[in-house]
């Protein structure tokens, strides 16, 4: 069967908000033993019992969400009054079918198939645990949507999908790789209201995308704190589903009408929570929540053990949190003179290539250690001897790395007047730098990090006051 209408589930998404002034969602999910007895006595009860459902309410919600397990536990009867439902929505309402499904590559295909074009939903809620391939399929339908399961609404949610893996939990791992594989804009995720504080997390991680939230009603999830954990700045973003607290309400008209009046009153009261979250910040956030911060016991190279160990290679593995980097850079290069970009081995590299690419630039960098065959390069890339070089790295302690780097640089006849950094672990390299003449420029320093993760519950007030400590006596001596 084709899709529900031409319009793509985004568009249709929108529509319907903007028609029904709607951000409700209702679940259709039969349960014959909760039904009228007057339905029993229908030659349909379920198509019976759904369509009076959506008879009332299809001019207060942005969509439907039938789950499919409630029709296939009614047997061939089931799905053929799934079938009649959802051929009786209004086209113009679109239908999320709630499947959950999950498999390799091959199957998964077939579900998909199956979601879009034998059933012809609109969206489909997907289980991500088998990785890429098992979502590819779904997104490959460009205008369908896809809800991937990221923090769910139950309470077995913590017992996977807080785990760390590593450095942040399993739940942000599944909305970072959402963002890297939503290439058509048309991939969402399924947060729970009954998790406010992870929904929150979410958001910040994801900003843009749709977020489908069950919880509320039956689950006892707090409306208010998700949608002000989880609303975008446009007062959308959110789709938040209801399914037994309405569709066996004794009428579920005024059910729907006032749940869908509560959020529209919530989502466009002046905000009562924290303001809106810096840019700086959530950059900070998110080099957290991917592992390139992280706090536990760690040696140095030094042999000194740390409290904190930050590892911005891991970078290369995250590129939308790299294209975040890249553009706070090129936001302090813009303001400097130069002629190429410098960038230190080794974990500046994918930064400085990521900058460059960002402003147009040229790149060049200076080997660590010059190849005895080829062209015996010291300094990689073309440049011309007199031309202004800005230095690029990823964070700066004492700064003798820096000084050894402009020495080679200099050596070969390029100035040097700049250097930036993404942290500054404030251990004395900018004042070393500035006493030989360069001026060091930092994205973020480390007191201003460990605040940062304190606010928004990423590390314990004592944890920061620890590594506030260790990092206060590191400057001492």
């Amino acid at each position: 069967m084709a899709g529900r209408g031409r319009l793509t589930f985004a568009e249709k998404l929108a529509r319907a908000v903007e028609r029904n002034d709607s951000l409700l969602c209702v679940g259709l999910d039969p349960d014959p033993l909760r039904f009228p007895r007057t339905l029993l006595a229908e030659s349909d009860p379920v198509f019976a019992w759904a369509k009076a459902v959506v008879d009332s309410t299809s001019d207060l919600v942005c969509a439907y969400k039938p789950n499919l397990g409630f029709y296939e536990a009614l047997g061939l009867e089931g799905l053929v009054a799934l079938r009649k439902i959802l051929d009786y929505i209004p086209s113009e309402v679109p239908v999320i079918l709630d499947a959950k499904w999950g498999d390799i590559g091959h199957t998964a295909a077939f579900y998909a198939r199956a979601a879009f074009e034998a059933w012809g939903a609109d969206a489909v809620t997907v289980n991500p645990y088998l990785g890429r391939d098992a979502v590819e399929p779904f997104a490959a339908y460009r205008d369908r949507g896809v809800f991937l399961l990221c923090h769910t609404s139950n309470l077995g949610a913590e017992d996977f999908q807080a785990l760390l893996c590593p450095g942040r939990p399993l739940y942000l791992a599944v909305a970072e790789r959402a963002l890297e594989w939503n290439q058509a804009g048309n991939i969402g995720l399924v947060v729970g209201a009954t998790y406010p504080e992870e929904l929150r997390a979410v958001r910040e991680m994801a900003p843009d995308m749709w977020l489908l939230v069950p919880g509320v009603g039956a689950q006892g999830g707090d409306l208010e704190g998700a949608l002000a954990a989880g609303l975008r700045a446009d007062g959308r973003g959110v789709i938040v589903s209801a399914s037994r607290s309405i569709a066996y309400a004794d009428d579920p008209r005024d059910a729907a009408r006032e749940l869908r009046d509560r959020i529209n009153s919530l989502r466009r009261a002046p905000p009562s929570g924290p303001p809106a979250i810096e840019p700086s910040s959530r950059l900070i956030l998110a080099l957290h929540d991917i592992g390139c911060v992280q706090f536990g016991r760690f040696t140095l190279r030094s042999g000194k053990p740390s409290p904190i160990y930050i590892d911005l290679r891991l970078l290369a593995s995250h590129p939308h949190v790299l294209r975040e980097v890249a553009r706070a850079y090129a936001q302090i290069l813009r303001g400097l003179r130069f002629d190429r970009i410098a960038a230190i081995p080794y974990a500046a590299l994918p930064i400085g290539t990521a900058v460059a690419l960002e402003l147009n630039r040229p790149l060049i960098y200076p080997r660590r250690k010059v190849k005895a065959y080829g062209t015996r390069r010291a300094i990689e890339g073309r440049f011309e001897a007199g031309e202004r070089a800005v230095v690029l790295d990823d964070l700066v302690t004492t700064g003798a790395s820096k000084l050894e780097a402009i020495a080679q640089l200099e050596r070969a006849g390029l100035r040097v007047e700049d250097v930036v950094v993404l942290i500054d672990r404030e251990q004395g390299g900018g004042e070393r730098l500035g006493e030989r003449g360069y001026r060091l420029h930092a994205l973020f320093g480390m007191g201003q990090m460990l605040d940062v993760l304190a606010e928004h519950g990423r590390i314990s007030p004592q944890r920061r006051d620890e590594v506030a400590a260790f990092l206060a006596e590191e400057r001492g001596r």
